[in-house]
């Protein structure tokens, strides 16, 4: 299908959906506001399952609609363009099912991917841990074989929104004495049982989308290890290649938004240097855009580490400007934050979350330049 029409067509079925009972869902959700409206954004996603737009570029035999990466732009640039509300299966979507179509067994693919698709089990991801949070390697969760069951004991931290999963996909070390990355493997553990304790974060924006999972001795099928037992950090590092695909360039659209906004609020500012910052703001969005288009589906080492540095500290520089603009009135929240005031507050953590802006310079430097590898004490 030519990519207008596919563009026409994703259009006029938003514009044809967001409406009625969905309406009021234009806009809700995304980083820093998960909590708002999630059982109707959970809805929203139903009915996008019901339409085949859930997990568009999977393969037509895993229940997507093979669909190319232009397609897949055009699908992430409409979606944001309608305001619709940000997706709550995310983690299901775009890191666990590719994950699985890539490392998983017949049987786990056959299992998880459908109620992937159809919105119907959500998934979080176990990774970081109080003394592991971008450096993955240093994991300490621990899962042993007892029985037909993995037990998995530890503490995983910054979980977003494990409150609400189904699932979670754990990487643990299953190898008594394995250092750094060898003998970590990658499990999908259900969530609801009692030896799995969540407890929220509360962020300094009042919202609590992150949390404290601790596992005491949690239990897993023996059959639910993706890739061999020991071969976690190969799975785990293919799925953050996922995390930063195509749908980077929806995320551009909702900074466009926010830039266009911001350049409305200070229209009649008398402040070169204010005119400066949003000038080179507008600058390194499209250069943003046009390292995201160049680089689609290039899965090679640093590739994912160069998007998120240049993402991160665009977002966050972006709060600061916000802040720059409102001036003194920015410092004060009498009846609580402003969307300024969160932006700001939430963009201090882009640059952490997901892989830290050192750790991202890191693997650019040792596994793209070459260089000696940074010590560690």
């Amino acid at each position: 299908m030519p990519e207008e029409e596919f563009r026409d067509r994703v259009r006029t079925w938003l514009a044809e959906h967001l409406r009625g009972e969905f309406a009021a869902l234009r806009g809700k959700g995304g980083p820093g506001r998960e909590h708002e409206a999630f059982e109707e954004r959970l809805a929203w996603e139903r009915e996008l399952a019901a339409g085949g737009w859930n997990c568009l570029g999977w393969p037509v035999e895993h229940g997507g609609q093979g669909a190319t990466l232009e397609q897949q732009v055009v699908f992430h640039e409409e979606y944001a363009l309608a305001d619709a509300p940000a997706k709550v299966g995310h983690f299901g979507q775009e890191l666990l099912g590719p994950t699985l179509i890539a490392f998983g067994t017949p049987e786990q693919q056959r299992r998880f991917l459908p109620p992937i698709v159809a919105a119907q089990e959500l998934w979080c991801q176990g990774y970081s841990e109080p003394g592991a949070g971008s450096d993955l390697a240093a994991v300490s969760t621990s899962a042993q074989l007892e029985g037909d069951d993995w037990v998995i004991t530890g503490q995983k931290v910054w979980t977003s929104l494990a409150q609400h999963a189904d699932w979670c996909f754990v990487l643990a070390r299953t190898e008594p004495g394995s250092v750094r990355h060898y003998g970590l493997s990658y499990l999908l553990v259900p969530m609801r049982q009692s030896t799995i304790d969540v407890r929220p974060i509360r962020q300094l924006t009042g919202t609590a989308e992150f949390n404290e999972v601790f596992f005491d001795g949690a239990r897993t099928e023996g059959s639910l290890v993706v890739g061999e037992p020991g071969d976690g950090w190969r799975v785990a590092m293919g799925t953050l290649a996922f995390e930063r695909g195509v749908a980077t360039l929806g995320q551009q659209v909702g900074f466009r938004r926010e830039l266009t906004a911001l350049t409305e609020l200070a229209r009649g500012l008398d402040d070169p240097v204010v005119a400066e910052r949003i000038d080179r703001a507008w600058v390194g969005l499209e250069v943003m855009r046009a390292h995201a288009i160049r680089t689609l589906g290039d899965t090679g080492p640093g590739t994912a580490s160069v998007a998120k540095l240049v993402w991160a500290n665009w977002h966050k520089s972006l709060g600061e400007l916000a802040m720059l603009v409102r001036g003194a009135a920015g410092m004060v929240a009498p009846d609580g934050l402003d969307e300024w005031q969160r932006l700001y507050l939430f963009t201090r953590a882009d640059t952490i979350y997901g892989g830290s802006d050192e750790v991202q310079r890191n693997i650019i430097a040792e596994r793209v330049l070459g260089l000696p590898r940074e010590a560690r004490g």
